[in-house]
This record gives structure tokens, sequence and C-alpha cells, in this order.
């Protein structure tokens, strides 16, 4: 999974990144560059099957999160730069600057998380209907030369996005097909993506956070838009603690979960995403997938012979395998059960392919 970090100047998203990667400080970046940090995703199944396997290698799932450098541009310059940066993100946390601090001043002389939030959005839709535009005209241009079917299609299509756009909404709530979505990710329009919001608050705002998010939603009028707070000035500096002290900090602060977690759960939710596992002496090892995906479809997540040459996939979910003990009691017990190609994968399948190639 992959996801881009976007914010206004002020916002905080450089410390909200250093928040969800656990990083220290930025590394070494050159202009129009990116900070990128792959992060573990922490499951505790994975380390109970890792117990009960004991393998030379553990594997998690991960999330790569992109911070995008654009250097002394704003408003609709720096949207545009954004377009090549975050062609290949699944999902935006758009990072809005809900804390106030007289040693960090807002360019626009005040807070307002809702003001900003609109602005940039309206310069992410700015930047995708100049993109439609272009892409449009083009192939206005194609069909008069000949008839294609396919870029009629994608015409249609884009027509749909333009007429959107102008009326401000965004492309991701528009009722498109898988097929067609995929299509349209070709293009890297922003609007398209998933997104989150990281509200950025300050600590001392965690007793009424629940009632400044209620406020921010009502406002912006986006059911559908999932808002987390999160506290990046000093939940970045707990991201550098030790576990334990991390844990207990947290507790003081009243947080149940670190800001890592809120956003894994939110992205994995926003994005339809399970896990499922593969265990035995050598690997004990997670994959991420949407769910729905089926037994041949997982497979070729691991790898694409497996899927081809797929015949059949032997399965228990994590809680009767831990139930059991050990994969053996499992299958005494009638908890292994054989699956053909068409088996909806569910999150804490643990699973063997048997295949052919």
């Amino acid at each position: 999974m992959h996801i881009g970090i976007i914010g206004l100047p002020s916002s905080g998203k450089t410390l909200v990144f250093q928040t969800l990667t656990q990083s220290e400080s930025p590394g070494s970046r050159s202009g129009g560059k990116s900070e990128t940090r792959v992060v573990s995703v922490p499951d505790q199944r994975l380390d109970t099957l890792a117990a009960m396997y004991t393998p030379r290698k553990v594997t998690p799932a991960t999330i790569e999160f992109v911070d995008p450098q654009v250097v002394g541009q704003t408003g609709t310059q720096y949207v545009e730069s954004l377009l090549p940066l975050m062609r290949d993100a699944d999902a935006l946390v758009h990072v809005v600057r809900a804390f106030d601090n007289p040693a960090v001043p807002h360019p626009a002389g005040s807070v307002d998380a809702v003001r900003d939030y609109r602005q940039l959005s309206s310069e992410l839709l700015l930047a995708d209907l100049g993109v439609v535009e272009r892409r449009v005209e083009r192939l206005s241009k194609d069909l008069r030369k000949m008839k294609d079917p396919e870029l009629a299609h994608e015409h249609e299509m884009l027509i749909q996005c333009h007429e959107a756009l102008e009326n401000e909404q965004p492309i991701r709530q528009l009722d498109f097909s898988e097929d067609e979505q995929k299509r349209l990710r070709g293009f890297g329009l922003l609007s398209s993506k998933a997104q989150l919001v990281g509200f950025n608050l300050d600590e001392n705002a965690i007793d009424s956070e629940s009632e400044q998010v209620a406020q921010f939603q009502a406002a912006i009028d986006d059911p559908d838009l999932e808002v987390i707070p999160i506290y990046g000035s000093i939940e970045s500096e707990i991201a550098q603690l030790p576990a334990d002290e991390a844990e207990a900090f947290l507790e003081d602060l009243g947080l149940q979960q670190t800001g890592l977690d809120r956003f894994i759960q939110a992205s994995y939710h926003l994005l339809n995403l399970c896990s499922f596992f593969t265990a035995g002496e050598k690997e004990v090892r997670a994959w991420t997938i949407t769910r729905g995906y089926s037994a041949q479809q997982a497979a070729g997540v691991i790898h694409s012979d497996l899927a081809r040459g797929f015949i059949r996939a032997e399965v228990t979910h994590y809680d009767d395998l831990t139930a059991a003990g050990s994969m053996a009691k499992a299958r005494d017990a009638g908890k292994l059960r054989l699956e053909g190609k068409e088996y909806p994968v569910k999150d804490g399948d643990v699973m063997l392919i048997r295949f052919n190639v």
C-alpha cells in the first residue's frame, strides 16, 4: 500500500510523516524528490504465528508513506507539482492544521481548518481539471480521424469527470466500474484517489477531539470522508521512544492507540483491504489483499506462478489454528479445508497454495 501525505504550508504534514513512519527526521532530499519510508503493519496475529512456527523469517505487511517535497511553490503550482509525485499513491492523507502555535505562525494569519481543507481541495480539483481537459482535447482530435470504441468510451468517461470537476465534485465520488477505475488510474488524478483527513491537533485538545472533529465534518459536509485526529507535535516525539515507554506515555495522555495504528485501521477500511497469512518453518508472512479476492487472486499476490498453476488451497482460519495449537491438531479437528480457486479469502485465513506449472 502506497500512501501520499499532502497539506498546505504550516499544516504539520512532515511531523505527521515522522509520526506515521516513526522517523526522527526527514532523510536527505533534493528538489522535486520525495521522502519515502516503508513501515511494517503491526499485527499480533503474525507474532502469534511466528511463536507457533519459529520460522527462519517473519515478514509483516507494509505501508509505504511518501512525503513529497515541493520547494517554494504554493497554490496551483504546488498541486501541479504533486501530480507526478503522487501518481502511484493508493490513497492520500490530507493533513489539515487544527492547532494554534504562536511559534509556527499560520501563513493566512489565523487557524481555520475548514478554510484550509477547502482551499487545497479546490486546488486538487483544478489541477485534475487541467489534466482532463488536455486529454479530452486530444481524444476529440483522434476520434475525428478514426472510430475507435475504446477511445470513445474513454472520452465519455472523461467528459463525466470534467462535469464533476467543474461542479467541484472529486472524481472518487463518481460511480465507475472496476475496469473504468483502473483506466482512470493511469492519469494519476489526485481527486480520484481515496482520501483520509489527518486532523492535526495540539495535545491540549485531546479531551475535546471528538467535538472538534464533529464540527469539522459537519462544516465540510462529506459524510464519506474519514477524519483521523492526530497530534503531530507530541506523537512525533513519542514515536522515538522504546515501545514500553511509548505505551506508558500514550496512556498518560489518554490515547489508546498510536497515530500509526489509527491510520492503518482507517486505511484498511477506506481501501477495503484485509490480511491473510502463509506459515511454515521457512517463513511466516502477512499478505495484504482487497476484500473479496478469490483464492486464485490471493495466490497471484504471492507469485504469478501460483495463480497460473493454481490447483487448490489448504485453508484454516487464524482463530481455529491458534485454538487448536498446531496445524496437525486443526486438521484432526476438521478445521482445515480444501478450497478451490473461487473461494473468497477472509481476513485472518492461513493458506497453503498447491500449484503446478
